[in-house]
């Protein structure tokens, strides 16, 4: 199953192989601070394929946002949901500093999280977010999201890349007023 979302300024569709040198420029830089990185290209490939394999495993993953204009992928952004995740996840990140600020991340996780309430029948969703990332966790809150400190957490922080204190962010629920469903 093939799957593309058109948004305003975004085509999101599956990883492929064309998207391999954008991904391991971001991955390899510090850009990748708040979600292991920088990898080396050897590690960093490891993650494209988990981005890649997570697709034909669950039948669904991380999107990758190609921007109209220019047809260059910057951003990644979708349903996540690997073996040992404690809940579903709604993950993003953003490539580039040129994609800053034009809200990319913003665009592509509302319609992400869409089509996961709509097609995956997910009910709720969280996203991690490293407690130093004051970007993601801004967006979380533009989103709709509240803290759940309640939320289950990784048993094994280390083997996930987890390795320094971060939030669940709660998302809404989907058909409510915005407000996450833990919190209505």
């Amino acid at each position: 199953m093939s799957v593309t979302i058109e948004t305003p300024h975004l085509l999101l569709r599956q990883p492929e192989m064309g998207d391999w040198e954008a991904i391991a420029a971001f991955l390899g830089s510090d850009r990748a601070q708040f979600i292991g990185g920088p990898y080396t290209r050897r590690t960093a490939w490891r993650a494209f394929g988990h981005m890649v394999g997570h697709w034909t495993l669950r039948g669904f993953g991380i999107f990758v946002g190609v921007e109209k204009t220019s047809g260059a992928p910057v951003c990644s952004v979708g349903p996540w949901y690997p073996e040992g995740w404690p809940e579903h996840e709604i993950s993003w990140s953003v490539w580039t500093t040129e994609a800053e600020g034009k809200g990319f991340a913003y665009e592509a996780a509302s319609i992400a999280r869409d089509w996961a309430y709509s097609a995956l029948g997910w009910t709720t969703a969280v996203s991690y977010v490293d407690e130093a990332n004051v970007r993601s966790a801004a967006l979380a809150q533009r989103l709709g999201c509240v803290i759940d400190p309640t939320a289950p957490r990784f048993d094994d922080d280390a083997e996930t890349g987890i390795d320094r204190p971060y939030h669940v962010w709660r998302h809404p629920a989907p058909d409510t007023d915005g407000t996450p469903e833990a919190y209505a």
